[in-house]
């Protein structure tokens, strides 16, 4: 079974004072993970109505009054204490953020990481995020779509001009640096039209499931949607992370699954930790290599 592991670095609540953000990211990588993510929101609404649409009962599943380290912020972090693990957003709203600095950021970061850049992104569910940051809530999928053709135009080193639907760059552009290699982009989402965008414009899909609602066959069926979304487009293999929350104490269960998933096409598994123990991250670990062995 051919299975990357990955870790889901605490960037919000009260880990990273207690225990430093760069200290748990040096951690995850000495423990042996292939990849680390951070997730991503700006600003929380003191009372969420959106729906979220990674819970049964539609509700965020954490305190919103919490510190949160932004994504970016938290990726240039610790580039300087990690030297083999990939770095990725699990994921990241990119219709809320402007695209030319999007792309700036994300290529400075897999320059001053040799490389190791890897971009979950998603259109958002937060209506009241995008209201706060004057973003474009209804037409967030469009807007995800073109804010990654400009991002693929600037790791080029230069753009424009443009003539988008939402954007324009009048004049020629310089972005640099020039990324080490274009951060392969994988679309966040369990919807079909997240799919049909990953099939069709992506290198892959970053799905989400809680334990509870873990199922080999929705990864199975996502992967097909891959497929005929890019049919005729002469893409090769997709990687397909699949991140999971609420395993950090139910390891060896989520190890018995491993198999089954990477059968369904999973590439990687995305898991949490338990850091209530100094052995939490190397645990989980030798727990999900052992399962991959």
């Amino acid at each position: 079974m051919n299975l990357r592991l990955g870790a889901k670095l605490p960037h919000s609540g009260p880990l990273v004072a207690r225990l430093g953000l760069v200290r748990m990211a040096a951690k995850l990588e000495a423990a042996g993970f292939d990849s680390l993510w951070v997730s991503d929101h700006v600003v929380f609404p003191h009372t969420v109505r959106s729906r979220y649409p990674f819970a049964p009962n539609g509700r965020v599943t954490w305190p919103v009054d919490i510190d949160y380290i932004e994504p970016v912020v938290a990726l240039s972090a610790i580039t300087s204490v990690t030297s083999r693990a990939e770095i990725g957003t699990s994921v990241l709203i990119l219709p809320t953020r402007n695209p030319v600095l999007f792309a700036k950021q994300a290529a400075c970061i897999d320059v001053l990481s040799g490389g190791r850049l890897v971009l979950g992104v998603g259109a958002g569910w937060l209506r009241e995020e995008f209201s706060a940051l004057r973003s474009d809530f209804e037409s967030r999928g469009a807007v995800l779509d073109e804010w990654l053709d400009i991002a693929r135009r600037c790791w080029t080193g230069s753009a424009g001009p443009y003539e988008g639907r939402f954007y324009r760059l009048e004049e020629p552009i310089y972005c640099r640096p020039v990324p080490v290699r274009a951060p392969p982009v994988l679309i966040g989402g369990m919807s079909r039209r997240a799919l049909e965008r990953a099939g069709r414009s992506a290198d892959g899909w970053l799905a989400q499931f809680s334990m509870e609602d873990l199922s080999e066959e929705v990864v199975g069926e996502g992967v097909d949607a891959l497929r005929a979304a890019s049919a005729g487009k002469g893409k090769g293999n997709f990687r397909v992370a699949v991140r999971v929350t609420g395993a950090q104490r139910r390891l060896d269960e989520l190890g018995r699954r491993l198999g089954p998933l990477a059968a369904a096409g999973a590439t990687e598994v995305i898991v949490d930790v338990d850091w209530d123990r100094d052995d939490g991250p190397a645990r989980a670990f030798e727990t999900l290599r052992a399962a991959v062995a």
